[in-house]
């Protein structure tokens, strides 16, 4: 009874939207983003070479991060009806690092831990009302974390 119950609720939820099936999620993957060599090809997977610099995004990482495999970056977006998150260590190897796509209402708030290979700026890029902006910090790097 408990099983077929919760297949009910299951169904009823994809049916509703709120489930995407796994083809769903792998179509909105950005690919050619994850992939891209070079900050100004990751922008361009974005959609958002010509970001606006914007004091409303808040980054959190260390000045000096002791271990470059595990640098903790959190994110905070004071621009309303933020859309997506993205953060990029424009000097690694595969720069974008992480995106996050947010739901209505959802608070615009992201945390990752990044690896880095050198010393380099983090740029998150957001997408808001369509629109993008960006903010950059500089994170040192006594180990390198990608070679």
């Amino acid at each position: 009874m408990k099983i077929g119950g919760s297949a009910s609720a299951l169904a009823a939820f994809a049916a509703a939207g709120l489930l995407k099936t796994t083809q769903a999620m792998a179509n909105a993957w950005n690919k050619t983003g994850f992939e891209s060599k070079a900050l100004p090809d990751a922008l361009k997977a974005l959609g958002a070479a010509g970001a606006t610099e914007s004091r409303d995004i808040v980054i959190t990482a260390p000045d000096i991060a002791e271990n470059g495999a595990v640098v903790p970056i959190e994110v905070v977006s004071r621009i309303p009806n933020t859309q997506s998150i993205s953060i990029i260590a424009e000097k690694n190897p595969f720069p974008l690092a992480a995106t996050m796509d947010l739901a209505n209402g959802a608070e615009p708030y992201g945390y990752v831990r990044i690896k880095m290979g050198q010393t380099s700026n983090v740029r998150v890029v957001v997408k808001a009302d369509g629109k993008f902006f960006s903010a950059v910090k500089e994170v040192k790097i006594t180990v390198g974390g990608c070679g």
